[in-house]
C-alpha cells in the first residue's frame, strides 16, 4: 500500500461487507484473513484523515457456527434467535481485530422502524456525526432480533445505502465476492464482461444478469446492489462494487476516481495537495456515478426510509410542474385527481399518475391550470363548502387498496404508475375532499388549513414520460 496518499482530500466513506465475505459459506468459520485486511484498510484510511463507517452482515452466519448448525432455519423466530446469538460474537470479533490497532469502534443496530420517525432519524444522524467526530468507527448492522418484514431494510446493501445518505458520504463501497458488475455471471460465462462505469441504473438493467449471484447465507445478490446504488447515487454518493478479497484497492479506486473526475480533481488541487499527474492503473471495480443534483436530508428520508401508506394521484400538468426543481417538491390540491388507499396526515405517500393516454392538448391544459393555481390562491367568487359537497367522496374504503376517484370509477394500484414520493399534510379523506380545487378553499372545506400544500418534500423520479397519444 503506497505510503503517500496526500492526493486524496479527506472523505466520508461507507464500506459494506457481506456475509459471504465474513464467514465461510459451508463451514461458517470467520474469514480472518479478509476481516484483518478490511481492518487494516479502515485504520489506514483513518490515518489519512478519512471518516469511515463499516456496515457488517454476518450475525446469523456467526450464530450458525456457535450452535453447530448447517443451515439457516426457515422460521423467522429461528433466524432472529441466531442473529441474537451471533451479533454479540460478531461485534466482539470486530472489536478484537480493531483493538489490535488501538482503533475504537461502536455498535449501531438499526431497523427501518428506527428511522421511519423523523425525530429518531435525526437522532441517528447526530449519533453518527458525533461518533465520527470522536474518531470512532461505527459498525452498523440491521437489528435482526426485533425486525419483522414490515420494518426490515431487506438486506444490508440497502442499509448501507441509507447509512451513506444519512451521513452525506462521498463514497459507498459494496465489497462482495466478485470485483464488479458483469454482463452475465462471470463464474459460469467466460465471455462475461465487466461494466466499468454506470451512469443510469435503469438503462443498465437490460444489459446485465443479476439473478445468479449471491450466497446461501446472504440475503442479497447483485440485484440488491443495484437497488442500493440507486438509493445512494440519488443522494449524491459515488458507489462502487469491488472485491472484498482486496480491500486495500479502496485507496487506488478513490485515487483513480479523483484523477479522472474534473470536479473532484479541482477540489483536490484546492485542498493544497496536488494530485499525481502520472496516469493510474484502473483497479477492477464498477463505479456508479453520483447524481449531479442529489436529494438530501428530508427528501432522501421520505423517498427511501419510509414505507408509503397510500398513493396520491396527480394529473399530467402537476407532474410536469413537479418534475422541475423550481417547484420545491410541493403539491397543491389543484393537481390532485384522487387517492389510492387510506392514509393519515404526516405519513409517506406515493405520487402516482394514471396509466392512461394523455393527449398533448389535454396535458397542456392541465399544466396551465396548475400554474394558475400556483400563481393565485384567491377564489374567483364567494364559495362555501356546501357548493363542493357533491364532489367529495361518499366514503373512503378504509384499509382497502381501492378508492373512488370519480363517480363510478374505481382505481387500484394496478391502474397507476409511481413517479415519486412525498409526505402528506392531510389524510386521504381530506385530500379527496379538496382534490382539483384552489388551495384558498381548504379552510372552508376542511375547517382548517395547516398548509396550502397537500403533499410536500416530494421527490420525482426522472426520467419518466407519462403515457401520451401525441
Amino acid at each position: 500500500m503506497p505510503k503517500d496518499r496526500r492526493a486524496i482530500p479527506p472523505r466520508t466513506i461507507v464500506i459494506k461487507l457481506g456475509t459471504s465475505s465474513i464467514v465461510h459459506e459451508t463451514t461458517h468459520q470467520p474469514l480472518l484473513s479478509t476481516l484483518s485486511a478490511v481492518v487494516e484498510t479502515v485504520v489506514e484510511l483513518k490515518r489519512h484523515g478519512h471518516k469511515v463507517i463499516l456496515v457488517s452482515s454476518g450475525a446469523i452466519g456467526v450464530g450458525l457456527k456457535r450452535m453447530n448448525l448447517l443451515k439457516k432455519p426457515e422460521s423467522l423466530s429461528g433466524k432472529q434467535a441466531l442473529a441474537a446469538i451471533g451479533q454479540g460474537r460478531l461485534i466482539a470479533l470486530w472489536d478484537n481485530l480493531f483493538g489490535q490497532l488501538e482503533q475504537p469502534i461502536a455498535q449501531v443496530l438499526l431497523t427501518r422502524g428506527d428511522i421511519s420517525d423523523k425525530t429518531r432519524y435525526l437522532n441517528a444522524v447526530n449519533t453518527f456525526k458525533e461518533l465520527l467526530h470522536m474518531g470512532v468507527v461505527p459498525i452498523v448492522n440491521e437489528n435482526d432480533t426485533v425486525s419483522v418484514s414490515e420494518i426490515k431494510f431487506g438486506d444490508n446493501d440497502t442499509l448501507s445505502a441509507i447509512t451513506s445518505s444519512m451521513v452525506h458520504a462521498d463514497y459507498l463501497f459494496l465489497l462482495t465476492d466478485v470485483d464488479g458488475l458483469y454482463t452475465s455471471n462471470p463464474r459460469k460465462d467466460p465471455n462475461a464482461k465487466q461494466i466499468e462505469v454506470v451512469s443510469s441504473i435503469a438503462a443498465i438493467r437490460s444489459q446485465v444478469s443479476t439473478t445468479t449471484l449471491g450466497s446461501s447465507l446472504g440475503t442479497g445478490g447483485m440485484e440488491t446492489k443495484l437497488i442500493a446504488a440507486d438509493i445512494s447515487t440519488a443522494a449524491g454518493v459515488t458507489t462502487i462494487i469491488t472485491s472484498s478479497k482486496h480491500p486495500e484497492n479502496i485507496f487506488s479506486i478513490i485515487e483513480y476516481d479523483v484523477q479522472n473526475s474534473p470536479d473532484k480533481l479541482s477540489k483536490s488541487i484546492g485542498s493544497g495537495s496536488p494530485p499525481s499527474t502520472i496516469p493510474l492503473r484502473r483497479p477492477p471495480h464498477t463505479l456508479f456515478t453520483a447524481a449531479p443534483e442529489p436529494m438530501r436530508d428530508l427528501k432522501s428520508w421520505t423517498s427511501h426510509t419510509l414505507n408509503p401508506s397510500g398513493s396520491v394521484i396527480i394529473d399530467a400538468g402537476a407532474y410536469h410542474v413537479l418534475s422541475k426543481r423550481e417547484s420545491g417538491g410541493r403539491l397543491l390540491a389543484a393537481g390532485v385527481s384522487g387517492c389510492v388507499g387510506a392514509f393519515a396526515a404526516g405519513t409517506a405517500v406515493r405520487i402516482v399518475i394514471l396509466q392512461r393516454h394523455v393527449g398533448h392538448e389535454e396535458r397542456e391544459q392541465e399544466r396551465r391550470a396548475y400554474l394558475r393555481a400556483l400563481e393565485s390562491t384567491r377564489p374567483s367568487s364567494p364559495t362555501t363548502a356546501a357548493v363542493f359537497e357533491d364532489q367529495a367522496p361518499k366514503e373512503l374504503k378504509k384499509g382497502a387498496d381501492v378508492v373512488l376517484v370519480e363517480k363510478g370509477v374505481e382505481i387500484g394500484d394496478a391502474d397507476v404508475i409511481e413517479v415519486g414520493r412525498g409526505l402528506a399534510n392531510y389524510n386521504s379523506a381530506q385530500i379527496m375532499a379538496v382534490k382539483g380545487m384552489n388551495s384558498s378553499l381548504l379552510p372552508q372545506i376542511l375547517g382548517y388549513a395547516d398548509s396550502e400544500y397537500v403533499v410536500e418534500n416530494i421527490t420525482i423520479r426522472m426520467p419518466f414520460s407519462p403515457p401520451s397519444t401525441a
